[in-house]
């Protein structure tokens, strides 16, 4: 056994509590070095008469370690725990003292969960297990009231640049939620909707109310209340690491400088505020002096943004925040914010911007579950360009799933672009049947899947600002074909649990191919999905239990006989499958 690799620490994504009776205990190991691991278990303070023996599950592994799984009910909520490793007929025990030979019997020397305590448990809304989002950028989705354009507007459909209007608002979003019920979501991400002197928005200037061009309140109220009506949810961005240039306090200190009683509001570095060299002596947004950076630590700016969290919850009814920035803002910040949101409705959803890993923020305390940006990089490098293949994605995938709790994995926001990157069809050059892979891997994941408005109708688009190209509502420039296909996915992901929130495996991702084989199961469904993005032919056999398949989606070929099933998909051919019976527990064999 190869001791280095064994790790486990009773916090964070190792030990955690996943509802209010279940405790998860996770292992690491070197990656194919054990047959078995068993969790040892009982009461601290009676031992011997509650010691138990519970085998823990593999989980998807990365290049280099195994993750090991349990989940246990402690009958007192309090657990100490240990480890039998077993490998080649050699057995090993690991506690927190360290490894010994012979089976520990001293609870003091184990890891300790001291107690389950139900205010500690991270519990993320259950909704959002079933959402599907689809993302709309205010400005460019639809032109419903051409009484509140901005000055100098420009005929819908025209070349984007940074800085002209298009007349998208509020009214337009109204007229066309026939659209996102035909196509099947039930949630809607917001880019932001208080007033700013841009067209994306991020540089407010009223926290307190809808920009003039998108509306008023009256009519956003009108707006979430009609959504509500059909069943589709609806979460607003919030910028709270800073504001716009003209934020009236931020006004008020370019007036009177240092004298100004929002002096401490912002991060001055040096006075008079003002851009110099190139440069604002002012915190900001990166280096944009629109958007100076809000001092969050002081007392009243987060009186005031806590407020500004409450208020559109409790008078516009909204759903959730989306938070931009999230990491750049101080976490003491953002654990008084959960509670300001969550006391006025727990089941809304926090959403953090986050690119990089976030389990800091994923404690219970602050964030729901963050943009999954890591996901979106891996299906695009695997299924949109190509350029890793099948072992490396789910390798990859393996690590990130390990990186968090099941609680955080199972609500986090995977998107596979966004108004920050570029289309999805331009990411998989232009290859519709690439996006269509892509997008059948986001939708059979855990987490909640984002749609970006207009890639169910084929919009490409570079880098901002050409990814915010006006929405084409003409249907003969439509790509109705791939709008039929974005319907199927989200109509099997909404009618089939086991996609959403299923038992998820590797079966097939050889080393250096392109074929993929992932299973998606629960006690009543199990399905198969198979893609391959490579330039030739693939095929795999798979060991099955049951003979009886049905083909839901793709266009492959598949033969089973004699609990073999065969697979063979063209390049850029899919299939996802549904066994004609439940599985068994245990169902195919471990590994790839």
């Amino acid at each position: 056994m190869n001791l280095e690799a064994i790790y486990h620490r009773p916090r964070g994504n190792w030990a955690y509590a996943y509802d209010k009776a279940t405790l998860h205990i996770r292992l690491r190991t070197k990656k194919d070095d054990l047959d078995e691991v068993v969790l040892i278990h009982g009461d601290k303070y009676a031992w011997e008469r509650t010691l138990e023996k519970t085998f823990m599950a593999k989980l998807p592994s990365d290049e280099r370690f195994d993750y090991w799984q349990a989940a246990v009910q402690p009958s007192l909520r309090r657990m100490k725990y240990g480890f039998e490793l077993r490998s080649a007929g050699e057995t090993l025990y690991f506690e927190e003292k360290g490894f010994r030979e012979d089976e520990p019997s001293d609870p003091d020397k184990m890891f300790d969960f001291p107690y389950l305590n139900g205010a500690d448990v991270f519990s993320p809304p259950d909704w959002v297990k079933e959402a599907v989002f689809y993302q709309i950028f205010p400005e460019r989705f639809a032109n419903g009231d051409p009484s509140n354009d901005p000055e100098g507007v420009e005929p819908w459909g025209g070349k984007p640049t940074p800085k002209n209007f298009f007349g998208g608002d509020l009214q337009g979003v109204i007229d066309h939620l026939d659209h996102l019920q035909e196509l099947g979501v039930n949630a809607i991400y917001f880019n932001p909707l208080f007033q700013a002197t841009t067209n994306h928005k991020y540089d407010t200037s009223d926290y307190m109310k809808v920009d003039a061009h998108f509306g008023d309140n009256a009519l956003l109220k009108r707006l979430v209340d009609a959504c509500h009506e059909r069943g589709i949810r609806v979460m607003l961005d919030a910028v709270f690491n800073h504001s716009g240039k003209e934020f009236e306090p931020f006004r008020d200190v370019r007036e009177k400088g240092k004298d100004s009683k929002y002096a401490d509001w912002f991060h001055v570095m040096e006075w008079p505020i003002q851009v110099k060299d190139g440069r604002p002596t002012y915190e900001t947004f990166a280096f944009e002096p629109l958007m100076p950076k809000l001092n969050t630590e002081n007392p009243e700016v987060k009186d005031y943004l806590l407020g500004v969290a409450r208020y559109w919850i409790e008078e516009m009814g909204i759903d959730g925040w989306r938070l931009d920035v999230a990491n750049e803002v101080d976490m003491a910040f953002w654990r008084e914010f959960r509670r300001t949101v969550k006391d006025v409705n727990p089941d809304a959803y926090i959403l953090g911007e986050m690119f990089h890993d976030a389990l800091p923020w994923l404690g219970g305390d602050q964030f729901d579950a963050v943009m999954n940006y890591p996901f979106t990089h891996l299906v695009i490098d695997y299924a949109g360009k190509g350029i890793i293949g099948a072992d490396r994605f789910a390798d990859k995938i393996g690590e990130l799933m390990a990186s968090y709790p099941d609680s955080a994995n199972e609500v986090a926001f995977n998107l596979l672009g966004s108004h920050d990157t570029e289309r999805l069809l331009t990411l998989c050059g232009g290859d519709k049947e690439r996006m269509k892979l892509a997008t059948l891997l986001q939708f059979v994941f855990p987490g909640a899947p984002c749609v970006y408005y207009g890639d169910e109708i084929g919009l490409d688009g570079a880098g901002d600002p050409d990814c915010r190209k006006c929405m084409e509502w003409d249907e003969s420039k439509q790509d109705r074909e791939l709008l039929g296909f974005f319907q199927r996915v989200i109509s099997l992901r909404k009618e089939h649990r086991a996609l959403r929130t299923g038992k998820l495996g590797f079966l097939h991702a050889a080393e250096g191919g392109s074929l993929l084989v992932l299973e998606r199961k629960d006690e009543q469904e199990h399905f198969l999905i198979a893609v391959n993005p490579g330039a030739k032919a693939a095929s795999v056999q798979l060991d099955v239990h049951q003979a009886a398949w049905s083909d839901l989606l793709g266009g492959g070929e598949l033969r089973a006989k004699g609990g073999k099933l065969s697979v063979e998909l063209a390049p850029g051919g899919f299939l996802l499958l549904r066994a004609a019976s439940a599985i068994s527990a245990g169902g195919f064999p471990s590994g790839r």
